[in-house]
């Protein structure tokens, strides 16, 4: 029997969860906002469950003796603000516990500010002046040709896809229109846009890989990947940025796939570009694009509009801002719209729910796919074989070096130089509206510094509207601080940068065949480049007008207009990296089953095809030799279709 919460442990847990999010006392509070505590919206009930079915069992035994701490001093009898001091005591304890305590925050915010109410609407929005959902969904045929297991099957195919995100449906498509026979393996579920909700905790849980962002294994990052049909495709925030030159030389010149930097490669781009609809004509510039633009200008930066794979003829301003949610208007043309129903208009079957186990050989070659179905309504599992004599693995960069891990194929760098493109945030709060609701999250780039140290740097970006994970890394000092600075939703406006990293993780297997991530990010360069990013993006900020200022889970209170910029600088470069201090984000795994030309450094031959085994392709961004340094949907795209054309 696993792990339970004790009574005590979870009156405990309740008394966290009501610390940071607090009821405050207000006489003028006409929503409720101020009045409302975590435990009133559930979120003590949802933290537990989520730990007891996230987290190994190890983390939740440690963390269950920090709970265990706090009850043995009587955390849940004391008024706030001795709460506030016991957790705050606990969190200088070691950065063990600091992380513990910023696990505990991030998801008692999360859960608080994203968790939908039992109307459907979540009762804190209309203090933040967030609107929530803007419409249901629509009524929309699925039209992808899918095979519904029943019990043990075995089927036959010339190809078996694993995975349908930007790599697989690529791969997929190009294959079938040329005659193949193509089965497509997907571990997560066939949603449409008559599924999708936009709310944030429900999308995590349908469309994302493990429920939404997780943690790596060391706890320095954490992961948000896509995990349904289309996979990263069908819930990224539609920036489609061209490889960029210096990196397509790089491939070329030190990893052998000499195509790469010729107009060979610029067809496979400029086809996944067109089939994909990508276009300047809907990169609205919402009120953050614009203090962004404006920032860069004052500061004598590069900023340019973006193309989005985003079709004029469907694009709704009011509504694209949820697509990370999923895009219930039909107008982002991930593969879920494009290549994947191209694959199956000739003749592609899909299997959603359907994990592959390993790859299956015979002599150095391959003979199929075993897999286990898993039914969405019943959970019952079958076991799942596909013969056939050539395999994509297209599984994502953390999950296909996994893949060939189990199979016991792939050579000795299967699974090394994982690449993340570390990411954070940096508010700015100004005084009009800024509606991050409003047009595409994502629609310009300041790229002044991406290659600004050696060839390696950074980009900033807006980003779309996501109330309960952006609330959780507003700074906290008390219950009241944070609910006030929460209250400020609407006149956010929240960069991302993105660091180009140099350093590297790795992908590794437990026990049980399972997938493990580990990113210690201690590359010096890296570290440089994040901390600069942040830096500009504060300066870029103050430019633009902002009137308070944080990075992402800064433990002390924002800077206001009109005090020390130099000061609050030097300040936010004194907080740590990683948990307890600037949370760090992926959203771009690349990197971790290589293309290259020798097989002790890359797992796959520059065409595609492992070292080691005949018949078996890397088909996503996993081949990539370095990382892109820029939104990578592109780059894996026309990889892919380069993959697939050498194939045929």
């Amino acid at each position: 029997m696993g792990i339970e919460f004790t009574t005590l442990q979870r009156k405990t847990l309740t008394a966290f969860v009501d610390t940071f999010v607090a009821a405050v006392p207000r006489e003028d509070d006409p929503t409720g906002f101020w009045a409302t505590k975590g435990s009133d919206l559930g979120v003590d009930v949802a933290a537990e469950q989520y730990l007891l079915t996230h987290l190994p069992d190890e983390q939740l035994a440690g963390l269950l003796q920090l709970i265990d701490t706090a009850a043995l001093v009587g955390l849940k009898n004391q008024p706030q603000a001795i709460r506030e001091a016991i957790i705050a005591n606990f969190a200088g304890i070691s950065p063990q516990t600091a992380g513990a305590i910023a696990a505990l925050y991030q998801l008692s915010v999360l859960f608080s500010y994203g968790m939908p109410g039992p109307q459907g609407r979540n009762p804190l929005w209309d203090g933040m002046g967030y609107p929530g959902p803007a419409q249901t969904p629509p009524e929309t045929p699925k039209t992808l040709q899918i095979i519904t297991p029943s019990g043990e099957t075995t089927l036959e195919a010339d190809v078996v896809v694993v995975g349908s995100g930007s790599g697989g449906g690529v791969a997929a498509a190009v294959l079938a229109q040329a005659g193949k026979r193509v089965i497509i393996l997907e571990a997560g579920g066939y949603f449409n846009e008559s599924d999708f909700v936009q709310v944030e905790m429900l999308a995590y849980q349908n469309l994302f890989l493990r429920g939404g962002f997780f943690p790596t294994a060391d706890g320095m990052v954490s992961i948000a990947a896509g995990g349904t049909v289309g996979g990263g495709s069908t819930v990224n925030w539609s920036h489609s940025l061209l490889t960029p030159a210096a990196v397509r030389a790089c491939w070329a010149k030190d990893s052998g796939l000499t195509d790469i930097d010729t107009p060979a490669f610029d067809e496979h781009l400029r086809a996944v570009f067109d089939r994909i609809s990508c276009n300047d004509k809907v990169a609205t510039q919402n009120a953050p694009h614009q203090r962004l633009a404006a920032g860069a200008s004052k500061l004598g930066y590069s900023y340019r509009l973006s193309p989005l794979n985003i079709d004029p003829d469907r694009y709704d301003p009011n509504l694209i801002g949820y697509s990370q949610m999923g895009d219930q208007t039909g107008a982002k043309q991930g593969t879920l719209r494009t290549y994947l129903q191209d694959a199956s208009d000739a003749g592609a079957k899909l299997l959603p729910n359907t994990r592959a186990e390993r790859i299956l050989t015979d002599d150095g070659k391959a003979v199929g796919v075993e897999a286990t179905y898993t039914d969405p309504q019943t959970q019952r599992n079958s076991r799942i074989v596909v013969h056939a004599p050539a395999v994509v693995a297209a599984a994502g960069s953390l999950e296909t070096p996994a893949l060939l891990l189990r199979s016991g194929i792939g050579g000795p760098a299967v699974g090394a130089e994982l690449r993340l493109h570390p990411a954070s945030l940096v508010t700015g709060i100004y005084d009009e509206p800024q509606d991050p609701w409003f047009g595409p999250g994502m629609a310009g780039v300041m790229s002044e510094f991406a290659e600004a140290n050696e060839g390696f740097g950074y980009l900033i970006e807006c980003v779309p509207h996501l109330p309960g994970l952006f609330t959780s890394v507003v700074p906290w000092l008390s219950g009241a601080q944070h609910k006030e600075l929460t209250r400020q939703y609407r006149y956010r406006a929240d960069w991302v940068f993105i660091v180009k990293d140099r350093g590297a993780g790795s992908v590794t297997i437990d026990e049980n065949g399972q997938s493990v991530h580990w990113y210690p990010f201690i590359d010096e360069l890296d570290r440089r480049n994040f901390r600069e990013a942040i830096v500009t993006s504060i300066r870029m900020h103050e430019a633009a007008g902002a009137q308070q200022i944080y990075s992402a889970g800064q433990p002390f209170a924002p800077w206001n207009r009109g005090e020390d910029l130099e000061a609050f600088i030097e300040k936010v470069n004194q907080v740590p990296i990683g948990p307890g201090g600037t949370p760090v984000f992926s959203a771009h795994q690349m990197c971790s089953a290589r293309l290259g030309s020798d097989p002790q450094t890359s797992v796959a031959k520059p065409t595609g095809e492992l070292h080691d085994t005949s018949g078996v392709w890397i088909a996503d961004a996993s081949g990539m030799p370095t990382c892109s340094g820029v939104n990578p949907m592109l780059s894996t795209m026309a990889l892919a279709r380069r993959t697939a054309m050498n194939m045929l």
